[in-house]
């Protein structure tokens, strides 16, 4: 199904009866990712899945995707399907558009998890990594998107996951070179949110990857330190996902039952 939303074409699915669980997916993903994990929330829950800007079926709105301007789609989709709250379910770039969203419509929060993401803005080492991807992509899209998705995997499983991280690359060779850009300069601006762990008042999750090679193991405990925030720790890397399925759909699944 799709939206428009001030002139741009949203792609989104909507699907289950019972609480609402929105999927945002992460940087050179799409709805897709959640193939897997969705059947199983589809039980008991009522799953909406949205294609960000930029991304799988969504179109470009700009040069720059903020992670406000995501979160205002989001709202806009759920908007639409008449849905008040619900409990959000964010990978890496989704978990900061879940944060934005969060910030923005307070009320509409049933429950936020944050799978492989952080509620803090990037790091002076973080925007320069992703000034260079920018300024390389221009040249050599196809090789820097591969060798990209690639690294978001824990070494040894590389192997293990060949035709997963095959797939994986396959859905993120859709996303255009503008949805690309737009996303990086995006997610370089992104706030710190680091209070929502602290103060909000619904339930909150935090799965992290021990290996994940993008974001540092002590800086994610340390965020969630002295917080109620539920942590999970998985052995793997940043695409859990995949990587730790299993135990993903059992947490996400007894998360769903305490919101």
């Amino acid at each position: 199904m799709t939206l428009n939303y001030k002139g741009t074409s949203v792609y989104y699915s909507d699907e289950g009866k019972g609480t609402t669980i929105v999927l945002l997916h992460g940087f050179l993903e799409n709805s897709t990712m959640w193939n897997a994990i969705k059947p199983e929330l589809l039980k008991r829950n009522r799953v909406v899945c949205i294609d960000l800007l930029g991304h799988g079926e969504t179109e470009c709105f700009g040069y720059v995707h903020t992670m406000d301007l995501m979160a205002e789609v989001v709202s806009e989709v759920l908007q639409h399907l008449k849905i008040r709250r619900s409990i959000f379910v964010g990978h890496s770039m989704g978990g900061y558009v879940a944060l934005a969203f969060a910030e923005q419509f307070p009320d509409n929060v049933k429950g936020l998890c944050l799978l492989n993401s952080t509620s803090r803005a990037d790091s002076p080492e973080r925007i320069q990594l992703r000034n260079r991807a920018v300024e390389a992509v221009k040249t050599n899209y196809s090789n820097l998107v591969r060798m990209s998705i690639s690294n978001l995997f824990r070494p040894k499983n590389r192997t293990l996951f060949q035709d997963e991280i095959k797939a994986v690359k396959k859905e993120a060779l859709k996303t255009s070179l503008q949805g690309y850009i737009a996303a990086q300069e995006g997610m370089k601006i992104r706030f710190d949110r680091e209070a929502l762990l602290h103060f909000s008042p619904y339930p909150k999750l935090m799965i992290i990857g021990i290996k994940d090679p993008v974001l540092n193991y002590e800086a994610m405990l340390d965020q969630v330190n002295g917080t109620e925030v539920h942590k999970i720790e998985l052995p793997d890397g940043h695409m859990s996902h995949i990587e730790n399925q299993q135990e993903v759909i059992s947490a996400l699944q007894e998360f769903v039952k305490g919101c």
